[in-house]
């Protein structure tokens, strides 16, 4: 799926002085690819697989039954910040059997974003940990899948989130609304590293957010 791109998108064979990595995390089926498919300037890399039945006592399709493919590496887009900066985005794997590749993937992120489908809240409170544990900034966005409807307090209760992290509702279908969640997740990262001044390192947050996601 291609998707509309600004003036400032840098051509694919130039390097941006800052790429920006970023990880989509959450649980099994919560639309990570999705999210990503829409967002990205690019077709983006999937390495989605057709579910088989080998895989139906292994996975819990609990809330997933139509699903018919799944993610088993990662997924890779990217969106041009400005000439100089670039994100890059990944989609981890939400089933457990994968969870081993997500420290690899969580090395040198920027930031992430924990989608939770709010069907299955509880599905997301590992990612969350994780992240936690890694000292990586985050964002949730319940992404909407036409289930329950809780209040903001009622997520953060059932996620166990603090209440510095933000917290949005939105729709990983729609370009739009997946800009917003990383522009949200931008002055995430940008309020973290004011109060955590952070030693020398590769990435650096941007200086804005919304007007180059534009």
């Amino acid at each position: 799926m291609d998707s509309a791109t600004s003036d400032t998108r840098a051509p694919l064979g130039a390097q941006a002085d800052n790429g920006l990595k970023i990880v989509v995390v959450g649980g099994f089926g919560v639309g990570k690819t999705t999210l990503v498919r829409s967002v990205s300037e690019i077709r983006p890399l999937s390495t989605e697989e057709t579910m088989t039945r080998a895989g139906e006592g292994v996975d819990d399709l609990n809330g997933v039954h139509g699903k018919s493919a799944t993610t088993v590496a990662f997924d890779f887009g990217r969106i041009t910040l400005d000439a100089h900066n670039v994100l890059y985005l990944f989609g981890a794997p939400g089933q457990e059997r994968f969870w081993f590749l997500w420290d690899r993937l969580f090395s040198g992120t920027l930031g992430a974003v924990v989608l939770v489908d709010t069907r299955r809240i509880d599905e997301s409170w590992y990612a969350i940990d994780r992240l936690e544990r890694h000292g990586t900034p985050f964002i949730v966005a319940c992404n909407d899948f036409g289930g329950p409807r809780h209040t903001p307090d009622e997520v953060r209760t059932a996620l166990d989130l603090d209440p510095q992290v933000p917290l949005i509702d939105c729709d990983a279908r729609s370009r739009e609304s997946a800009k917003q969640v990383l522009i949200t997740l931008v002055e995430q990262v940008r309020r973290h590293h004011a109060a955590h001044p952070p030693a020398p390192a590769r990435f650096q947050a941007p200086r804005s957010s919304e007007q180059e996601l534009v």
